[in-house]
């Protein structure tokens, strides 16, 4: 069962010195709205896959496409701007360290910034992963062991005021997909204890500052119908 160290939103000063060395992971995930430097540190120091959706802090990381090595945008070269070292999973499926990952990153829209989208959009892009993973299990009839999201459902673990608000689609994308787990950030604790939550089955963890978890693979059951 693979161990995974959970990152997101707020930095851990302990993990960001030789102490983290003292965690046996063999997977980190972050859920967005940390420094660039502080995640390329993890990724040095523990030498395992890193695998990231951005938040609505993060810069815009999207259309970057890698090829023999080099990074391209709209056809031309270009430099990613994401920290080295990290797999950008928004919109997209991936398997890493056994599991297979789906990701979801930004927040509802409040202001201009990257990373923002109605929940429109994002519906759009639910579907458009849905499809992906679709795709995946008809090839090989394996499911999505993680959905990572910056933002938690709406009125699972968000928050009313508008910048912190969750969205609704993922309802949708959590009954498509049936992750065993839903990792989000955004929602910052504030010194309470946020207890995780339970949405169709799957486990819902807001991850600010960090876990670490044991995650089961194949929990998927049959993936995305």
């Amino acid at each position: 069962m693979p161990r995974v160290l959970t990152v997101s939103d707020e930095v851990v000063e302990a993990l960001w010195t030789d102490q983290v060395r003292r965690h046996s992971v063999d997977l980190v995930l972050a859920a967005g709205d940390l420094p660039f430097d502080y995640l390329e540190y993890l990724a040095n120091a523990l030498e395992r896959p890193c695998v990231l959706v951005p938040g609505n802090h993060d810069a815009d990381l999207g259309g970057y496409s890698r090829s023999h090595g080099m990074w391209t945008r709209g056809g031309f070269p270009a430099r990613w701007p994401g920290p080295q070292g990290w797999v950008d999973s928004d919109g997209r499926v991936v398997d890493v360290a056994g599991l297979r990952i789906a990701g979801l990153g930004g927040s509802i829209r409040y202001s201009a910034g990257p990373n923002q989208w109605t929940e429109r959009q994002q519906a759009r892009r639910v579907k458009s992963l849905v499809r992906a993973t679709r795709r995946r299990y008809r090839r090989d009839g394996r499911g999505v062991d993680v959905l990572l999201t910056h933002s938690p459902p709406r009125g699972v673990g968000d928050a009313e005021d508008p910048p912190h608000q969750g969205f609704s689609c993922l309802h949708e994308a959590v009954h498509q997909l049936r992750p065993a787990v839903l990792l989000h950030g955004h929602i910052h604790p504030h010194g309470q204890d946020l207890p995780e939550q339970r949405l169709n089955g799957t486990r819902v963890i807001n991850t600010v500052g960090y876990r670490i978890l044991e995650i089961g693979t194949g929990a998927g059951g049959e993936g995305a119908r």
